[in-house]
């Protein structure tokens, strides 16, 4: 009885932050910083091979016209051809002309350049969860946790080579993303800044950079315009989560610039050219339409959850919950108060809900991201319906814009609920937060090698294409010197993406015209 009582008097008594060197609890502080590290070290190897292929990557499809256009035209040039012939996409074409203009070294540094970037937004973002549920964030697990989320965005789904390392689709589709996060840092830094001159800078930086992805994704646009609004809404004064209009005024102008740029795009004239090309459809709101647009959003979503890879996203932010509760130095409690209410409280003020907030907003709060992802996803369906047709649900490289939302959404929860539970057992019960540290980081290994086949055969093809296309290229080249005006082309076909003789008929051949152009031929034919 003594021994049980002496025990129960030690559930009770709080222990140093630091911990006792030896038994559970040790375990615990040793365990969790090994699991970031081993996380760490299996996503980073995943991405940094991602990275990697970037150096391989040779034109194929959009990249043939992009190239001629950007060494012909220039900048301004292939901006304003997008704007007048093509599809009104002016920041995309900005950028395309910046990357291609440089010659081949721009789409081989790309996806270093997105991963560094992403990682590094992912990672202050994550600082500022942690702080606002009044923990110290740990930077190896944050880390860890960026990098695995980029690994399940760019490597889980069915278009890995169009999402990171075909430069067209990365500026239309992961560039915004990337984009995204960092004006939502922009917007967390000068919202409640005490500088007048600072919220003014980053107000206008709200319009300006939403006119912007606004004529560069429509599918992002669509997606953040609709996360944007949702925020607006739940910062209204009224509802006591924010305690002035600034947050209110930010989003608003966020939407305004994303309705301004949709408005320059849809009116272009390329955009009215590319729209003429199409058949006539029913209306996108007609019944018939809706249905068919239903249906494709199921068979999007019946691909994402066939991936079982996603669920370490949660687990990912299990870790990182439990390693920035354990690094936190926690008051002791009241004798016989219930540990974790003060973790409780902070989860769900999480990104500065007001103190004042009722608890039906602040549980809005924690709900947005569902509306966002589902709608979202929905509006995504049903743009490319629109520009596609029946296929267009296919076009998984769009669906970079309401996957990465879904992956941080599911992080954020699992850091959550770590920031709830993690005090109680790794105070009284370290055994246990030792169990749910081993079982999530288990779950995101398995994942990563889950992704590490697919990877495999990815490398595989990229460095072969590029072998054949460099062989390839030096033989036209070669050619043209020489006088010919009509050369030999032997399709090198990769990721689903068109090549030259696409189609039987050459006059509508639009990838051996920009072939063509790039070598300054008249004509290519198969060989």
């Amino acid at each position: 009885m003594s021994t049980m009582a002496a025990e129960g008097e030690d559930l009770v008594t709080p222990s140093p932050p630091t911990g006792p060197n030896t038994g559970p609890r040790h375990l615990l502080r040793t365990l969790l910083p090994a699991a970031a590290a081993t996380l760490a070290a299996a996503a980073g190897a995943l991405v940094a091979v991602g990275c990697f292929l970037g150096l391989y990557t040779r034109p194929t499809s959009d990249d043939w016209c992009a190239a001629w256009k950007a060494r012909d035209l220039g900048v301004l040039g292939i901006t304003a051809d997008f704007y007048t012939t093509q599809n009104g996409r002016i920041t995309n074409a900005f950028l395309s002309g910046l990357l291609y203009g440089g010659g081949p070294a721009g789409t081989k540094i790309l996806p270093t350049l997105i991963t560094v970037s992403l990682t590094a937004a992912l990672v202050l973002l994550g600082r500022r969860l942690l702080r606002a549920l009044g923990h110290a964030p740990p930077l190896l697990a944050l880390t860890a946790c960026a990098l695995a989320l980029q690994a399940l965005l760019y490597f889980a789904g069915t278009r890995s080579y169009q999402v990171l390392l075909w430069a067209p689709a990365t500026i239309s589709h992961t560039v915004p993303s990337v984009i995204g996060l960092w004006a939502l840092l922009l917007a967390l830094a000068t919202v409640t800044h005490p500088r007048r001159a600072v919220r003014t800078a980053g107000l206008a930086g709200a319009l300006l950079i939403g006119f912007a992805l606004g004529t560069l994704s429509e599918p992002f646009a669509l997606v953040s315009g609709l996360l944007a609004a949702l925020t607006a809404l739940l910062c209204l004064p009224r509802l006591r989560l924010a305690t002035t209009w600034r947050p209110f005024t930010w989003c608003l102008l966020w939407c305004a610039g994303l309705a301004c740029g949709l408005a320059v795009l849809y009116t272009s004239p390329g955009a009215r050219w590319r729209r003429a090309q199409q058949p006539q459809k029913p209306p996108l709101l007609s019944a018939g339409e809706l249905r068919a647009t239903f249906e494709d959003w199921l068979r999007m979503w019946d691909t994402v959850t066939g991936q079982w890879a996603y669920l370490a996203a949660a687990a990912a932010g299990l870790l990182l919950g439990l390693a920035a509760t354990l690094r936190t130095p926690h008051p002791p409690p009241p004798p016989g108060t219930r540990t974790g209410t003060g973790a409780r409280t902070g989860a769900v003020a999480v990104a500065g809900a007001g103190a004042g907030a009722g608890r039906m907003t602040r549980a809005a709060l924690l709900l947005l991201p569902l509306p966002v992802v589902i709608l979202g996803s929905f509006a995504v369906a049903a743009g490319l319906r629109s520009g596609y047709g029946p296929t267009g649900w296919t076009y998984a490289r769009t669906w970079t814009s309401f996957l990465l939302p879904m992956e941080l959404a599911l992080c954020g929860y699992g850091v959550l609920l770590g920031a709830w539970a993690g005090p109680r057992p790794a105070v009284r019960r370290p055994a246990a937060a030792a169990a749910a540290t081993t079982a999530a980081l288990c779950l995101t290994l398995a994942a990563m090698a889950s992704l590490v086949p697919h990877l495999q055969q990815l490398t595989t093809t990229t460095v072969a294409r590029s072998i054949a296309w460099d062989a390839q290229n030096t033989r036209i080249r070669a050619e043209a010197a020489r006088g010919a005006t009509d050369v030999g082309y032997r399709p090198l076909h990769i990721a689903s993406l068109a090549e030259p003789f696409f189609t039987a008929d050459y006059d509508r051949d639009w990838v051996a015209a920009c072939v063509s152009r790039w070598y300054g031929v008249d004509r290519i034919h198969r060989r």
